[in-house]
């Protein structure tokens, strides 16, 4: 099935059209997860430990590709909504030129400056120069990284999730294969970890930039653009959000890893690292989400449609919500299970980790619906309530907890300080969506707006006054789709005499 932007989404059709991004995400997660499962079971806890230290730093740095990629597609698709093709293709093709520049600065500032960022990060003399290597062989492939992270978000808005989909095995694939031969096999430690890991970044990041330089079917091409500065402030500033909580994060796990270390050492450090890789899986599929949503609402925003943002909005929420206890129920039940995964060769650090995981999976109930309602801001091209939510969620309020919630309650504190954060965040998320309704013209669905049970006319009317994307009732043109379409919106029914309005 076919998909696209302008489409009416039914459950069935949302789901489909965002399930390549979310496998995507998850893909993408799996590199570090692989690189984790290899390095901790065939170098050590140590070189475990190191990888963790700096893995928030290299996450960080990429954030520019997270921000260019959501807010540049979100503008991208309010282009294709306004049936303005070669604008959108303008800016698509300027966006990721600034990603190439970007990435190549910071890629060559960091690999300079690594020996020092390690020092910052308070490493200890036996993970230290560990982390140094890693840090730096990664920071090779920090371009393409950026770029795979941007055309997740491009391939979407460009209604090729599915190629997309097909790379990102391709390049989770070769991730695997190395680590198994270099680290596994080979047992070139960490250096094939990283080496492995790199070369996947590449394939990421590579193909998709040859598929958009050719000419496809898919509505966007690459061609030589000049700089826009205002594009590129309505995209950074769309996807600000983004990149700050990716900031956000990186800041956050230097701060849980100093916490951990005073607690527990490097098992404290090694622990957090196996967690992460956990919520890597649960935070993809929400991120995979929004990555998806956020060009459809981009587009119907564009478009005036303000019935399909009621639309999206409502089974966004819903799907989220069941989303959120799945993925919550099956972490509690696995937490063991991973731990012995990753660390069981040390009982100690095995129950660690199983404690640790089971408190902070509790976060799952919550972050879900923070994630989507950034990304459905971002989609309507306001970055400024996005980077709030963003930014009180991954820094401040996190932040905030991680310092308090220990003095009263040791290590376990540590762990609780994500549900909180997230809890608390909620109920700012769940205002500024309420406080917006009347500027977007949306409903939440606990909000019903059109009357029950009504003579279609008058409800119709009723419903046309409301929100003129409505169709005309008695079009002979009218399919059966879009009678559907009008009956679930404006909770009416047909009269007999319309049963088979048109062909």
């Amino acid at each position: 099935m076919e998909l696209k932007l302008s489409e009416h989404f039914t459950y069935k059709k949302l789901i489909l059209y965002v399930l390549p991004c979310v496998a995507m995400m998850i893909l993408t997660s799996v590199y570090g997860i692989v690189d984790g499962f290899f390095v901790s079971n065939y170098a050590g806890k140590n070189a475990f430990a190191a990888v963790n230290l700096i893995m928030p730093v290299l996450m960080g740095v990429s954030s520019l590709g997270f921000m260019i990629g959501t807010g540049g597609s979100a503008l991208v698709a309010f282009y294709l909504g306004l049936k303005n093709p070669k604008k959108a293709n303008e800016v698509f093709s300027m966006l990721i030129e600034l990603i190439l520049l970007g990435a190549s600065i910071i890629a060559f500032l960091g690999f300079i400056f690594m020996p020092q960022i390690v020092s910052l990060l308070g490493a200890s003399d036996l993970i230290r120069e560990d982390a140094i290597l890693y840090g730096r062989i990664l920071l090779l492939s920090e371009p393409f990284f950026m770029l795979q992270n941007s055309f997740q978000s491009f391939l979407a808005t460009a209604g090729k999730q599915k190629l997309g989909l097909r790379i990102s095995i391709l390049a989770g694939l070769t991730n695997v294969i190395l680590d198994f031969t270099l680290v596994g096999i080979l047992k070139f430690g960490i250096t094939g970890a990283a080496v492995a890991t790199c070369a996947s970044e590449f394939v990421g990041g590579f193909i998709p930039l040859i598929y958009f330089l050719h000419k496809n079917n898919s509505g966007l091409l690459l061609r030589p653009a000049a700089f826009d500065w205002k594009s590129i402030r309505k995209a950074c500033g769309n996807g600000s959000s983004e990149m700050l909580s990716n900031l956000s994060t990186s800041l956050v796990s230097v701060i849980y890893n100093f916490q951990l270390m005073r607690a527990a050492a490097e098992n404290g450090i090694a622990a957090y690292g196996v967690v992460m890789y956990a919520s890597f899986i649960a935070t993809s599929i929400y991120l995979g989400y929004a990555i998806g949503i956020n060009p459809i609402v981009g587009y119907h925003y564009g478009a005036d449609n303000k019935s399909e943002l009621h639309n999206l909005l409502t089974k966004s929420l819903r799907i989220t919500g069941v989303t959120a206890l799945s993925i919550t129920l099956l972490s509690e039940l696995l937490a063991l299970p991973i731990a012995r995964l990753f660390v069981g060769y040390d009982l100690v650090l095995c129950e660690m980790t199983r404690t640790g995981f089971m408190l902070y999976a509790i976060s799952y109930l919550f972050s879900g619906f923070n994630i989507f309602g950034s990304a459905f801001f971002t989609g309507l091209n306001n970055g400024k309530i996005s980077a709030i939510i963003s930014t009180l969620r991954t820094l401040v309020i996190q932040t905030l907890a991680l310092l308090i919630l220990p003095i009263f309650f040791g290590l376990n504190g540590i762990w609780c300080a994500i549900t909180a954060a997230e809890l608390l965040t909620l109920i700012v998320t769940g205002s500024f969506l309420l406080q917006e309704k009347k500027k977007y013209h949306y409903e939440a669905f606990l909000l019903p707006t059109f009357p029950e049970k009504e003579s279609c006319t008058d409800s119709f009317s009723q419903c046309q006054h409301q929100n003129k994307d409505c169709c005309i009732p008695d079009d002979p043109g009218t399919s059966h789709k879009d009678w559907k379409y009008i009956q679930d919106l404006c909770k009416c029914h047909r009269p007999a005499a319309d049963k088979n309005p048109g062909k």
